[in-house]
């Protein structure tokens, strides 16, 4: 290995460990982004101790990190995240669902028994998880039915758990019921027109509401399709990854086209230059853009490649001395108008310390 290479490896590694320290040491000083139930219960979507789709990310980007470093300090984080939170439990919803992927690996890996945990929550998923028409996985919230809604948030937050569940138990039928999930809603969200993804549609009314092309929306379906393919090892004469790589290779050839050439970034409204720039989607496009390189999913051209080394680059320009990845949206739901989007608020999160890792570690690959 060079010793320019030897440096950058070093030089990331650091800012992976920031990050990492930064995701576990988040505290909501003022109260803002409390979630209060109607049941009286206070959810901390922020700080690290609660459990919700944003520690699930979390989550994610520790086991990611874990597997290329094998270091016991994001195992330790992870196990005792796990055996604190399912000593308490919570309520089941399509983004409470996100932790079980780690869960899934770790029990996978003989790491931790958490057979009871797959179980339950994938039986739910199968069999009382609220649908829509045609038989879509309904995003159901903590604070809202979202009735006969499909999110593009849920094929990283419950599909892949599932998915993942059924190979680890043995059960093919939720491996097919993924399956089946993956392509309702590509059918129902992914823009003919330019490639990229709506936030949500309703069969109620059959509509996309405000229309919006979400960053970070987008971005769960540029790392859910990579993800799924490698997990389910699809060959590549199978209809179904072929199928997946060419919605894949559509939405990636937009995201080059609307990327911001100065910053790396991309918009929080992704075909919006009105809209602010946003890291957490940012560092989620140049991780699936860059395993969809890795994993032959679209050639190795010079302007993918280029896209994802701006969009690393963009990543580390935003994070700060303390670890922080700054430039993150808090959690959005679907709005009805563009300027919705606009308005929310830019705070440090979960899952954007997440995703900045899941990215880093991806770049760690090419430096190894």
């Amino acid at each position: 290995m060079s010793p320019l290479k030897v440096n950058q490896k070093a030089s990331v590694k650091l800012t992976i460990k920031r990050i990492i320290d930064c995701l576990v040491n988040i505290k909501d000083e003022t109260g803002e982004f409390l979630m209060t139930l109607p049941d009286g219960r206070v959810i901390d979507t922020k700080g690290w101790d609660d459990w919700e789709w944003t520690h699930g990310i979390g989550l994610y980007g520790l086991l990611k990190y874990f597997e290329i470093v094998q270091d016991k300090e994001e195992l330790d984080i992870m196990l005792r995240w796990f055996k604190e939170r399912f000593e308490i439990g919570t309520t089941k919803n399509v983004n409470t669902m996100s932790p079980l992927l780690t869960a899934a690996y770790l029990h996978e890996a003989q790491l931790a028994d958490y057979y009871v945990h797959l179980d339950s929550w994938a039986e739910w998923v199968m069999y009382d998880m609220p649908r829509t028409e045609e038989d879509g996985l309904q995003h159901i919230t903590y604070l809202v039915d979202n009735f006969q809604q499909l999110w593009d948030d849920t094929l990283m937050m419950t599909v892949l758990p599932l998915a993942k569940i059924g190979l680890v138990l043995k059960r093919p039928d939720y491996v097919e019921e993924a399956k089946r999930q993956f392509l309702l809603h590509i059918k129902y969200l992914q823009d003919q027109q330019s490639g990229l993804w709506f936030h949500g549609w309703t069969f109620s009314g059959r509509h996309h509401f405000g229309k919006a092309r979400w960053g970070r929306g987008n971005c769960w379906a540029t790392i859910a399709i990579p993800e799924f393919i490698e997990l389910l090892q699809l060959p590549k004469t199978d209809g179904l990854r072929m199928f997946l790589v060419s919605s894949l290779t559509a939405q990636i050839n937009a995201l080059v086209n609307c990327q911001d050439q100065n910053t790396g970034l991309w918009h929080t409204i992704l075909d919006d230059d009105s809209s602010y720039l946003e890291a957490s989607a940012t560092a989620g496009f140049a991780y699936g853009i860059a395993k969809a390189i890795r994993l032959r999913l679209i050639p190795k051209e010079d302007r993918y490649v280029a896209t994802v080394k701006k969009a690393m680059q963009g990543v580390l320009d935003n994070v700060s001395e303390e670890g922080e990845l700054k430039q993150v949206s808090f959690g959005t739901p679907v709005f009805d108008d563009i300027e919705s989007y606009k308005r929310i608020k830019l705070t440090s999160m979960p899952y954007g310390q997440s995703l900045a890792l899941i990215a880093l570690s991806e770049h760690l690959r090419t430096l190894m």
